[in-house]
């Protein structure tokens, strides 16, 4: 086995680290799941050799794995990503086979690496063997840092980078086969991998030079894959919260104000302990779709879906599919902000409109339109407001809605109604709490307050059902 730069001695007390390392990532040969057409059997049996363990012969003629070993790997991972547990290569379970990943296996109920494997010291140092060709140095180390300090945070673990000796932790940008029985895919597939703490090859990270790193939203964000392995180095292994960093899959967030969720916080403190500050920094948690008291931040209708949104992630429902999913926000949209307040669609123009804060967007399907953001008052509200709780749009009307009272937009005439605000309670009888999001299907209103919704027939002018907020995400 060939190490790193800093590393090159090899002594058999690392014999142990070496074959546990060798049995959690060898077997990972180059496999490109991006591609529509390859086979699905060809996906699934590389996917679940390399990330779950399935048994694998040296000759791809010698597998013998029966369907019944087959099956159960799948529900496995299926079971991990939270997905349907059918046992069977569905269209959803082939997309998250097809995502970039880290290369590290999922196998672990929790993030802590089997083993429990932890760093004796605190002050850890690192080094970079070896940089990319896609970033300056420069920017490299600041990424690098940052992803390091994300860690700091919480714990009492310190990072200096160092340009000599003996690192604990050596990164190192390499490609195809790199001498650790793990071997790239080349672009789009395994984006990088580290090691659990410990001597030798402990500790280290790999990323694949072949993908094209950056420090934004286009392909890769060097940052978020680097914090997201320097996780692995500390000794935690994935996690099964889709809104954890240390979740297997590749998902943009803007990196500027990105805050180590708590899932993560609490996996680094199980292994080293508390942070020194007095305060314990706390973060961000995944919201759960059948969680009873769950509130949606917007709601709108979009070609036949519906989009709930609830922090930096939406759901969304549609009729032909029989599983909600949980969205980043930004990986479809890179350039939204998190936290949408405000949304509704405009059929007859067939855009969406999405608001926070100021500023609106709209989306043809689901593309932002060129020119936006774009300021509310172009609406025509005073400059008192500068927040719009809640839109809904009907018989080309748009009405928004404002602490306890709602305006009326007549989009034919793109101005705003005269003798209004008007009294939400007033006009919509048994409204009485201000709306966090509403939308309009078969001539009902469905408000939104808290982890309740109201559906007001506009026929009949009232309220005719109170139920549940997370009904609407099939939960019972």
């Amino acid at each position: 086995m060939t190490v790193f730069s800093g590393k090159a001695k090899f002594s058999l007390k690392m014999l142990p680290l070496l074959l546990l390392l060798f049995l959690q990532l060898s077997g990972a040969f180059p496999v490109h799941r991006g591609s529509p057409e390859e086979e699905p059997t060809q996906i699934v049996q590389a996917y679940l050799e390399m990330f779950y363990q399935l048994p694998r012969s040296e000759y791809p003629s010698e597998r013998r794995n029966t369907t019944s070993v087959i099956v159960e790997k799948l529900k496995e991972m299926q079971r991990f990503f939270g997905l349907n547990e059918t046992g069977k290569p569905d269209e959803k379970t082939l997309e998250m086979m097809r995502k970039p990943r880290c290369g590290v296996p999922d196998n672990g109920d929790f993030m802590v690496t089997p083993g429990n494997p932890k760093w004796e010291r605190t002050n850890l140092t690192y080094r970079i063997t070896k940089y990319t060709t896609k970033l300056p140095e420069t920017k490299v180390e600041y990424a690098i840092k940052k992803a390091f300090e994300l860690w700091t945070k919480p714990s009492r673990l310190t990072f200096t980078q160092i340009s000599q000796g003996e690192a604990d932790i050596n990164i190192a940008f390499v490609q195809r086969d790199h001498g650790d029985n793990s071997p790239f895919d080349g672009p789009n597939g395994i984006l990088a991998h580290a090691f659990q703490p410990g001597q030798g090859i402990g500790g280290d990270a790999h990323f694949d030079e072949e993908e094209t790193w950056t420090t934004d939203s286009n392909n890769y964000n060097l940052f978020l894959v680097a914090a997201h392995e320097f996780g692995h180095s500390l000794g935690l292994s994935h996690s099964t919260d889709p809104g954890a960093l240390m979740y297997p899959t590749y998902a943009f967030r803007e990196p500027s104000n990105y805050t180590l969720p708590q899932d993560d916080i609490n996996g680094i403190q199980a292994i080293y302990g508390l942070s020194s500050n007095p305060v314990q920094p706390t973060g961000p948690t995944t919201p759960t779709a059948c969680d009873p008291n769950l509130s949606f931040d917007a709601i709108t209708t979009l070609r036949g879906e519906i989009l709930f949104f609830k922090d930096k992630y939406f759901w969304r429902i549609h009729p032909q599919m029989p599983e909600v999913g949980l969205n980043f926000i930004s990986l479809f949209w890179p350039a939204l902000p998190d936290g949408i307040q405000a949304a509704y669609e405009d059929p007859d123009k067939d855009l969406v409109f999405l608001f926070k804060g100021s500023q609106y967007w709209a989306l043809s399907g689901y593309d932002i339109e060129p020119g936006y953001p774009k300021d509310i008052s172009n609406y025509g509200f005073p400059s008192s407001v500068r927040a719009i709780d809640a839109a809904v749009y009907y018989r080309e009307e748009t009405y928004f809605f404002v602490n306890d009272q709602f305006w009326r937009y007549d989009n034919k005439r793109q101005s705003m109604q005269t003798g209004y605000p008007k009294n939400t309670a007033d006009v919509f009888p048994g409204i009485e709490s201000r709306v966090d999001a509403v939308f309009q299907k078969s001539h009902f209103f469905f408000f939104f307050s808290g982890p309740r919704y109201y559906a007001f027939d506009l026929s009949a002018y009232r309220i005719t059902r109170v139920e549940r907020s997370n009904r609407w995400l099939k939960c019972r």
